[in-house]
């Protein structure tokens, strides 16, 4: 895929995963990475900003496996801005499908 699409769809699959569940750094990688191919240095720049912008917090919690996770949890901004977003999204996947359903028929 191509990365300048990735990049500006990554901040609602973030958000859209939080919204299902409070997850720490690696496990969200991993959680968007089954559908999109990323690396944790693509995720910690977004969830950076995006906490400075309100849109979730963020609790440490033991591990088993090691030291405290950073875990986090979205806020009823985040899931306003997650609403938003996804619904602006579906709404430029449908003028895209149709740009590309008259290209094809005129071809």
């Amino acid at each position: 895929m191509n990365t300048q699409l990735k990049k500006g769809i990554l901040e609602l699959c973030v958000l859209a995963v939080l919204d299902k569940k409070d997850c720490y750094g690696y496990e969200l990688v991993n959680e968007i990475s089954k559908d999109i191919e990323i690396s944790d240095g693509t995720i910690y720049p977004i969830l950076r900003r995006l906490n400075k912008e309100g849109y979730f917090t963020t609790y440490l919690q033991e591990s088993t496996e090691g030291p405290p996770r950073k875990y986090y949890k979205l806020t009823d901004l985040g899931k306003e801005t997650r609403e938003k977003l996804t619904q602006e999204w579906e709404t430029f996947v449908e003028r895209v499908n149709n740009i590309l359903k008259e290209a094809d028929s005129n071809d």
